[in-house]
């Protein structure tokens, strides 16, 4: 299936001029083109972005699927500018493995109008935990799609692990996987210690519309309030080149299902997640050309209440990640 989101990386792959190096130089995250057109409540929170340092301080893992560009804290501020958001969650990328120090940096940088979800392994220690939480961090992310894992019996293993490290913990766990593998974890979520929070729509494909096998799980889930959804990133889940109006009947299902559990969140700057067709995961894979003001204008479509809007962007996160 061709997804907006493979389209846009052949489109991202076709301007690279085949990888020069002053093409990263002169790289720039992408910035609204699209004026927002309504009105942002105070302490608005996009609960989806990632940063990507400069690979001389904050060095790449060697076992990483992509290459970014890179994507500052400076270009972030001028996004939320734009967008009038007043607070972030950055989301540890895949490509830095389990040292969360440019994460770190940023929320430090950006003060109490940030926090963090962490990536953590088997050799991350409680007092690390600790160390994160005092740094701003309020979950960790199982990222099982980046890395093709896709079997539900090993999600299973992986998500009982990491929930029984965060018990006892103001945290949460977000995942990044398929609308197969939310499915296999149906009973493990509604037992979990702590609150699951899914990805991207839990990469519901717009094509296959609400009956798609597996959606009616992630919204039940959203339902009973054992779990959140971010409605972000919605160019992964639309095939429409404009205005992603594909996927309205997927956000308004879910948050008809239980606007508390609902979070927006951009997914900026936008990464490929893979490297691009005939490329390795150590070249320079660019930043996907996307309009976040377009992004962003299709929430008063999707829920068309003013309340509603502020339970998503400023209720729901201010509860969940402790703002």
């Amino acid at each position: 299936m061709i997804t907006r989101r493979t389209a846009l990386i052949h489109l991202a792959a076709a301007g690279t001029g085949l990888f020069v190096q002053r093409r990263r130089a002169l790289a720039k995250a992408s910035q609204p083109s699209t004026p927002v057109n309504f009105s942002i409540p105070a302490d608005a929170c996009d609960c989806h972005t990632h940063i990507f340092g400069d690979p001389a301080r904050f060095p790449f893992w060697s076992g990483r699927t992509y290459t970014p560009e890179t994507a500052s804290i400076a270009e972030m501020k001028m996004l939320h500018r734009a967008l009038h958001m007043d607070r972030v969650v950055i989301v540890h990328p895949s490509v830095y493995g389990s040292d969360n120090s440019c994460t770190l940096d940023a929320i430090r940088q950006l003060g109490p109008r940030a926090r963090g979800i962490a990536v953590i392994d088997d050799k991350t220690s409680d007092a690390q935990l600790d160390e994160l939480h005092r740094g701003g961090i309020r979950g960790i992310r199982l990222n099982l799609e980046t890395f093709g894992q896709t079997d539900p019996a090993a999600a299973r293993r992986r998500f009982q692990t990491a929930a029984h490290r965060m018990s006892g913990r103001p945290w949460h766990l977000q995942l990044y996987t398929r609308l197969a593998v939310i499915q296999g974890l149906q009973d493990q979520v509604m037992a979990a210690p702590v609150p699951v929070v899914f990805d991207h729509f839990g990469l519901a494909q717009a094509s296959l519309d609400v009956g798609q096998p597996g959606f009616s799980v992630l919204v039940e889930l959203v339902r009973s309030g054992k779990s959140y959804v971010k409605i972000s990133g919605a160019y992964r889940a639309s095939t429409r080149t404009a205005d992603y109006a594909d996927v309205t009947p997927l956000a308004q299902t879910l948050i008809a299902a239980n606007p508390q559990r609902i979070l927006w969140g951009t997914d900026w700057p936008h990464p490929t997640g893979a490297p691009l067709p005939g490329h390795n995961a150590t070249d320079v894979a660019p930043l996907l050309p996307i309009d976040d003001g377009r992004l962003l204008n299709q929430l008063p479509i999707w829920a068309p209440d003013a309340a509603v809007r502020k339970t998503i962007l400023v209720e729901n996160p201010a509860r969940l990640y402790g703002f």
